[in-house]
């Protein structure tokens, strides 16, 4: 099948359209939109060689953007395709066969470093694509290659010179789930969506997860639970844990902790376990994005809040389940492996999605709020997860495990 040069100009939906396009009224706004016509009317470009995939944001973030570069690597089967993020989200991109190298960028770096970026992205690249609306990763793309394309903000007075930048743009609203906007960049570029998440891998041996878990992985059957998100507004209650892991254990499920190296998440972990009257392994803080991924893919069982360990979960295709808050599931539910057949809803109860179960708290008319908590700040608390019973996040679990294990069987 024939694939368009997306140095080609995208087809934009209406509400895309810029008020440069709309209403040119002004001497500087008609010379401006004379050069986007004039640039948008240059002959197509030979198929590119290197691409750099920007994204600048969370690990959840980075995560979401696999699908992307999936789509450009089959699109563009012979291109090197890099990834630039921040520092200390590279491990997202542990082990995906479909780049060549991750760059980092500090998230806060003095000029001298910013500088020293600069010098190393500048033309190097046939193609850039800007996998977020920011200014930063759009100054990037600029640098980096000659052609571009990428997601824009809706508001005009943020859009328009990243607008001029582009060879090939669409709006990204902040009431979509970004992979949808992902969908609609690659539908403008004129290649095919390939929805599937890729999950990273350190490739570790079996006989190695023996010795860091205690037990044989491959022989018994264990549970993973999450239990302190980054911020405090998106934590699940302790009484809800301490339910969960004896559950677990009467089961015949081995509980494995994770979680990250902060101090509020240890601590947080540390005061959930001290109650608990169950053995567990607690590997919080101990292993990489991509070592929990391969932990994840043997696992019988993933609970979670909204994390970025719990959109892992579900790439990995891990039978999970979601403890959504105040967060907004039709933008950052987690995605399965295979993508969602069809979106998620505002609120309601328990809403399965290919291999995920994401459980809400519908009594709460003001769920999801998308606020930092009842408190709106970030060490809140949320009165829709405190108010989520065990009972309901049981009953997911037991549901989640059966289902999986249908899976396996089939």
């Amino acid at each position: 099948m024939r694939r368009e040069s997306i140095s080609t100009p995208c087809a934009r939906p209406a509400s895309s359209v810029s008020p440069i396009a709309s209403n040119p009224s002004s001497i500087s706004t008609r010379f401006l939109f004379r050069r986007r016509r004039s640039r948008l009317a240059r002959p197509a470009m030979s198929e590119p060689r290197s691409i750099l995939v920007i994204s600048l944001r969370f690990m959840g973030d980075v995560l979401l953007s696999t699908p992307l570069i999936r789509s450009l690597h089959a699109a563009h089967p012979g291109a090197a395709i890099d990834a630039l993020v921040f520092a200390g989200t590279e491990s997202v991109l542990e082990g995906n066969p479909d780049l060549r190298q991750v760059l980092t960028a500090e998230s806060r770096a003095p000029r001298w470093a910013q500088a020293a970026l600069w010098r190393r992205l500048w033309r190097k690249y046939d193609l850039a694509v800007v996998a977020e609306t920011g200014d930063r990763p759009h100054v990037y793309g600029w640098l980096a290659a000659r052609r571009r394309a990428g997601l824009l903000p809706p508001q005009w007075e943020k859009r328009w010179w990243k607008q001029l930048s582009l060879t090939c743009g669409v709006v990204s609203p902040p009431e979509q789930a970004r992979p949808l906007s992902y969908e609609r960049l690659a539908q403008a570029m004129g290649i095919a969506w390939k929805p599937e998440m890729v999950a990273p891998s350190a490739g570790m041996p079996a006989i190695a997860w023996r010795d860091v878990l205690g037990f044989d992985a491959e022989r018994e059957r264990f549970a993973v639970l999450h239990l302190a998100p980054r911020f405090r507004y998106k934590r699940w209650h302790t009484a809800g844990w301490h339910a969960l892991i004896a559950w677990l254990h009467r089961e015949g499920l081995r509980v494995v902790i994770t979680g990250g190296p902060g101090e509020d998440e240890r601590a947080y972990v540390r005061q959930v376990l001290a109650g608990a009257n169950t053995p567990v392994t607690d590997l919080c803080g101990r292993l990489r994005f991509a070592q929990t991924a391969d932990l994840l893919r043997r696992a019988a069982l993933f609970v979670g809040p909204d994390t970025a360990t719990t959109h892992l979960a579900a790439a990995c295709a891990t039978p999970t389940v979601a403890l959504f808050g105040p967060t907004d599931p039709r933008l950052w539910g987690p995605l399965p492996r295979d993508g969602l057949e069809r979106p998620y809803e505002k609120v309601v109860a328990l809403q399965r999605r290919g291999n995920v179960a994401l459980l809400q708290e519908p009594s709460l008319p003001c769920v999801p709020c998308q606020e930092e908590g009842c408190e709106k700040h970030r060490e809140s608390r949320s009165d829709c997860l405190d108010r989520m019973s065990a009972a309901r996040v049981i009953d997911a679990a037991r549901e989640a495990v059966s289902r999986g294990v249908a899976s396996a069987r089939s």
